[in-house]
């Protein structure tokens, strides 16, 4: 009996000891996957500072009224950026053209209402509940311009509530599109209305229609593939010094 006993002992202590080398390897690798993460979110952060620095000298060159393409995997919705509202523009313009719209989702969607994206939070699905909380870090002064109003299609800017935002400065990033005219019309003088759509209103209505939980969101992702600049926008690149050198031999040839 204490033989058997001992065995039984014995076996726990092997058992629990293989348990334990077992936990702490996994520990281990746990760790050593959090910090290759956590390196490769900065290199993520770098090289999208970059891409803004980049984009920032590019947004001196657009038209003042610039068109975008904001294309999802329902379709494409054309906007025109309003040059009343410098700041909004230049921003969305800004993030647009540097790709931090690449990939993001449509997370709020009332039908009869409005579609709201532009949260990068939206691009990690574990961080479900964190979707409407994102942005780049800063907020934008309001620019209410009266003829601005929120039409059908037109593009605004979202924000805090006034509670917590008296100054009703929008987002660093979030916007949404009117799908009703009528129920968004209370948000005139409120929400910083930045553009309008010139095509894809239907895009607009099909994206609106989709099935959606108790907290709004698409239950199959509405994702926004990318935004970029029209063609019927582009802008020539400023000439280094090597481009006028290398025309220079090319004229004297």
């Amino acid at each position: 009996m204490k033989h058997n006993l001992f065995r039984i002992l014995c076996i726990a202590g092997t058992f629990a000891a293989v348990i334990g080398c077992g936990g702490k390897k996994a520990a281990k690798e746990a760790e050593e996957a959090a910090r290759e993460q956590a390196r490769l979110d900065s290199l993520k952060q770098v090289e999208m500072e970059q891409k803004l620095q980049e984009a920032e000298q590019k947004v001196a060159r657009l038209p003042e009224e610039p068109v975008f393409n904001i294309s999802t995997n329902l379709g494409t919705i054309k906007v025109k950026l309003y040059s009343k509202t410098p700041l909004h523009r230049d921003n969305f313009a800004k993030l647009a053209l540097a790709g931090y719209y690449d990939g993001v989702l449509f997370h709020r969607v009332i039908n009869g209402f409005m579609i709201q994206g532009g949260d990068p939070n939206s691009k990690d699905s574990t961080l479900v509940k964190e979707y409407g909380k994102g942005g780049p870090g800063y907020t934008i002064p309001a620019e209410f311009v009266p003829e601005y109003r929120h039409k059908k299609g037109a593009l605004a800017a979202a924000r805090r509530g006034d509670a917590s935002n008296p100054e009703r400065e929008s987002s660093g990033s979030q916007f949404y599109l009117v799908q009703d005219e009528g129920s968004c019309a209370q948000l005139d003088g409120a929400y910083t209305v930045f553009g309008e759509t010139l095509e894809g209103i239907e895009v607009i209505d099909k994206i609106a229609a989709v099935p959606t939980n108790s907290a709004d969101l698409p239950i199959n992702p509405v994702v926004i593939k990318s935004v970029e600049l029209d063609p019927s926008c582009a802008v020539e690149e400023p000439q280094t010094e090597a481009d006028e050198t290398a025309e220079e031999i090319k004229e004297a040839q």
